[in-house]
């Protein structure tokens, strides 16, 4: 799930949020604000049962995945748009 919270100027912190145990083990958010680097934005365990991680990006069209333990890939049913390649959000 993604939850967009305006920022003064026309920055946007984007929390992208997870069940904690859905899929197992650690997951990364990973696209095109972070070069594809998985560990940068690593999902963290909450008290409400969800794993979440906020990252501030500029306006515009950005890709993003998420990376589980084991190499899994996918996608945010929540995003703007899925393609092929990635999930999309426009800000």
């Amino acid at each position: 799930m993604l939850r967009r919270t305006q920022l003064f100027g026309r920055k946007t912190r984007v929390t992208f949020a997870l069940p904690a145990d859905h899929p197992s083990g650690t997951v990364s958010v990973v696209g095109d604000f972070n070069n594809w680097q998985p560990g940068l934005h690593e999902m963290r365990r909450r008290r409400n049962g969800t794993r979440t991680v906020s990252v501030i990006l500029p306006p515009g069209t950005h890709r993003f995945r998420y990376l589980a333990t084991g190499g899994l890939w996918f996608d945010d049913d929540s995003a703007d748009h899925i393609d092929h390649h990635s999930s999309v959000m426009r800000l």
